[in-house]
């Protein structure tokens, strides 16, 4: 690692607590507002039972198809508000396929990766711009 990575990542460890407690509330903001919306449209949403700890590291929809996904992605780009899918399956990457990985093979991933969608999310995101976000969520029919 260079220094000047180095001297970034060790401000960061310095600031973690703050970090960590800004990215719980973007995360918490989100749930708080979200969950009636997505139990009522059949969109999954972040469950994290009270014993885990976790990361905060991003709020995701998982929409119940891809035709749901895109139109919500599209609507979201509509609004000015950049949302994206996430993953996509190792085993259909290109250093999957020359490892063998096929479509199939492991149809849970691939599924998901059809329909999952990320909202924006890092530390300084205002309420006032999750609350867009959300807004923009609450009107997709």
């Amino acid at each position: 690692m260079s220094d000047i990575l180095a001297a970034f990542l060790y401000a960061q460890l310095k600031a973690r607590k703050l970090i960590q407690k800004e990215r719980k509330n973007v995360w918490m903001y989100y749930y708080k507002h979200l969950q009636d919306w997505a139990a009522s449209h059949d969109v999954s949403i972040p469950f994290v039972p009270e014993h885990c700890d976790q990361a905060f590291h991003m709020f995701y929809l998982l929409m119940p198809s891809l035709y749901k996904r895109q139109a919500l992605i599209e609507l979201m780009r509509s609004k000015g508000i950049h949302s994206v899918f996430h993953y996509l399956p190792l085993h259909l990457s290109v250093m999957g396929k020359k490892l063998g990985g096929k479509k199939g093979d492991c149809p849970v991933a691939e599924n998901v990766t059809d329909r999952i969608i990320r909202l924006p999310f890092y530390n300084n995101l205002t309420q006032i711009n999750q609350q867009q976000v959300i807004d923009a969520i609450l009107s997709f029919e």
